[in-house]
């Protein structure tokens, strides 16, 4: 006989953890379980994209779901992003460092996936959700459409068949992406990257990489280990992520037509790599004498999905359903906000609610979400190794990511459906402007002269880069958060036309580009070169 719940989640990963713990938040009464195929607990260090978070995902993590006292106890306190153009140079020191001088306000964390994971199980048991591991899915059944009917799930656990019957079912079962695939909703986004990734037992500090005191200075002491740190390059990016358990990941990701994932497709060849695009890492690992706790690849590790919730009491959540680039660590945003749809769609279901109509909206807007998010990837990777262009983009990129997106959920709005309404044309209205600056910068970089000189271009030294962060939590309430969607549309505006102005002084060749024209119409006011908002040279 099948054990009914309200909600089945397949997949105890972090996606369906989190799905099923703000469940259980949202609406106490439902009985809700989880299938997992691993047995728990997972090792500490384990092999998974999404240790680096940013300012979505590490807020719905600690004040969504409270958990912010384990995030403060085991893991890392993140020091920003942080990006060196480093490629085939061991002197980190004389080269073009974008980042931070000091924490901003608004905490993000670096997670050890595992210690996480472990804890996330304990506690959502605790809350009372059932969770069976080592349960292998081999069906899923849906109910047929309208009528009602429980959907049924077929697994196997201790070599014995099982069954279990759910109201609603939600998919987060990673890459197997099981329903995904059985309805056929996967779909390519355009992104060909590649990625390989391993843990080393050690601390990878790229400050022991300097004795220069100067240099050394620039930060809060010895903080930059505890940075995401993008060591960059033309078509590639490396990550060095620190993990609480004395653990330090390792990642290379690369356009496929540039470095090809053959490469790389070995922990030896991966090192080979290394000792060639990023010899100083390359020489920290191999002085340590320590092999790998793991090695991972994936290729074409970014895709997409054409449904992610149905009126049919169906959703997809965390990599089940798409998934961009790690470069801005987006993972876990996308999961908050999939989740953050799930729940309300399932507690306005169990209401009584229809949800027919929010299930078209919420759909819609994730899409959206996710279209906008990978226009700051797609066909952007050969200005990684661009100091001039890439300084740049990245302040836009926050700016418009902190402005817009973080607006919505930070301020609960995501299912906020007439205000939505109201900001709706300013929210076109910054999409497209994105996707121009997009364009901008790909044109730019086919021109830019590529200046890489000792400098850090300190973002927490722009007063309002700095402000826009410091403003994120505080709830505003109807009147206020329109003034502040406002007030993001002009910051991107006037920041639009500041950085064109600026190139087109530089490279007057770029006056008659037509994405200059089109930035420019867009933002609604004239180029101008003398910069109000960008206090250090765009070029090197």
């Amino acid at each position: 006989m099948n054990a009914m719940e309200d909600v089945l989640v397949v997949g105890g990963g972090l996606a369906g953890l989190t799905c099923a713990l703000q469940l259980r938040q949202r609406c106490p009464q439902l009985r809700i379980r989880v299938l997992e195929r691993r047995a728990y607990p997972v090792p500490v260090a384990t092999h998974k994209v999404g240790e680096s978070t940013v300012e979505i995902g590490a807020h719905y993590f600690a004040e969504v779901l409270g958990l912010a006292p384990h995030l403060e106890a085991h893991h890392l306190r993140k020091f920003g992003f942080r990006f060196f153009h480093s490629d085939r140079r061991e002197d980190i020191d004389a080269v073009q460092e974008i980042g931070v001088s000091r924490y901003l306000s608004v905490p993000t964390y670096q997670i050890d996936r595992g210690i996480f994971e472990n804890f996330l199980l304990e506690h959502v048991r605790a809350a009372g959700v059932e969770v069976e591991t080592e349960a292998a899915v081999e069906a899923i059944e849906l109910a047929a459409s309208g009528s009602g009917a429980p959907h049924q799930v077929r697994y196997r656990r201790g070599g014995e068949p099982r069954a279990a019957a759910g109201r609603w079912l939600v998919d987060a079962s990673g890459r197997a992406g099981l329903l995904k695939r059985q309805l056929g909703l996967g779909e390519s986004n355009q992104h060909d990257v590649n990625a390989v990734w391993f843990r080393v037992p050690l601390r990878i500090d790229v400050e022991a990489w300097s004795a220069d005191r100067a240099w050394l200075g620039r930060c809060a002491s010895g903080q930059r280990w505890r940075s995401t740190n993008h060591l960059v390059g033309d078509g590639y990016w490396v990550w060095l992520i620190p993990l609480s358990s004395g653990y330090h990941s390792v990642g290379i990701v690369a356009d496929a037509a540039t470095h090809p994932l053959e490469t790389m497709s070995t922990y030896e060849r991966a090192l080979a790599w290394l000792r060639v695009h990023q010899p100083r890492l390359a020489r920290a690992i191999d002085e340590s004498g320590t092999a790998p706790a793991d090695f991972l690849l994936l290729r074409r590790f970014s895709y997409g999905c054409k449904q992610l919730f149905s009126a049919d009491r169906w959703a997809l959540t965390g990599e089940a359903g798409a998934f961009l680039d790690p470069f801005y660590s987006p993972g876990s945003d996308f999961i908050a906000i999939a989740n953050t749809y799930v729940v309300d769609l399932v507690a306005r279901d169990v209401a009584g609610e229809p949800i027919a109509a929010r299930v078209g909206i919420y759909g819609s807007l994730f899409l959206s979400f996710y279209e906008s998010t990978m226009s700051l990837f797609r066909g952007q990777y050969g200005l990684f190794g661009d100091p001039e262009v890439l300084a740049t983009k990245v302040i836009w990129d926050y700016t418009f990511y902190w402005g817009i997106l973080c607006q919505l959920f930070f301020q609960g709005r995501l299912t906020d459906v007439a205000m939505l309404g109201r900001v709706r044309q300013p929210l076109l209205h910054t999409r497209a402007l994105n996707e121009a600056m997009q364009v901008f910068f790909r044109a730019w970089g086919r021109v830019s002269r590529r200046r890489n000189r000792a400098q850090l271009l300190d973002q927490a030294g722009l007063p309002w880069f700095d402000q826009l962060n410091r403003e994120l939590p505080p709830l505003l309430d109807d009147a206020g958060f329109v003034a502040r969607i406002a007030l993001s549309v002009s910051q991107l505006e006037a920041l639009a036309a500041e950085v064109v102005g600026r190139v087109v002084a530089e490279e007057p060749a770029a006056a008659g580009w037509p994405e200059t024209v089109r930035v420019l119409a867009l933002a609604g006011r004239a180029a101008r070169a003398d910069g109000e908002m960008l206090d250090y040279p765009l070029s090197a």
